[in-house]
């Protein structure tokens, strides 16, 4: 049987910090949407309090998170053992976007030192904190970063880079908002 927390503690903190990777899973409000669910690798997560966390998304082929954290909110963050004792742990909360072109956006990337680059940071107001024995999870290697997300990413000149983002995340495979120039942006 699972156990739920009450916050994110020193333990958790460290397991957290030991992943390699996480996943990312949203949903539309509309029955008829797709779920998502996003692998996340890179240093791109961090602790902000024992209840707050954000990650920074670097982008990919498409913007279901974003469009759906912007419809609804709902999101859940989940991490694995690929090494050591067995453990699931699932973040469950309500996130927020701040996407690359909002003012305060360089100041908050700057919690991730290793990311040259991000379309969004998404941040999470955990509400519920809960693992799983992760028994069904198989040891795994870790062997190194891909680098042709960040190759991809940060090419680019940082105007051409933004019109892509634009243009290629403008919504999601079901329709929704995805990314907004900053005179798109409900008032």
């Amino acid at each position: 049987m699972g156990k739920t927390y009450s916050q994110i503690d020193d333990d958790l903190a460290a397991f957290i910090g030991r992943q390699k990777m996480f996943f990312v899973a949203t949903a539309p409000l509309s029955s008829a949407g797709h779920v998502n669910v996003s692998p996340k690798g890179y240093n791109c997560f961090r602790l902000i309090s024992p209840m707050r966390v954000a990650y920074a998304d670097l982008g990919g082929s498409g913007i279901e998170t974003v469009a759906h954290v912007r419809e609804n909110g709902r999101i859940t963050i989940m991490f694995c053992a690929y090494e050591g004792p067995a453990m699931i742990l699932r973040l469950y909360g309500k996130a927020q976007v701040m996407q690359f072109d909002e003012p305060g956006f360089d100041k908050e990337l700057s919690l991730f030192p290793d990311i040259e680059r991000a379309r969004n940071i998404i941040f999470v107001d955990v509400e519920r904190i809960a693992d799983s024995c992760g028994w069904g999870v198989p040891f795994f290697e870790f062997k190194g970063e891909r680098d042709q997300l960040k190759r991809a990413v940060n090419h680019r000149p940082q105007d051409e880079w933004a019109e892509r983002r634009y243009t290629s995340n403008a919504e999601s495979i079901d329709g929704l908002p995805g990314l907004r120039r900053a005179r798109e942006t409900p008032s």
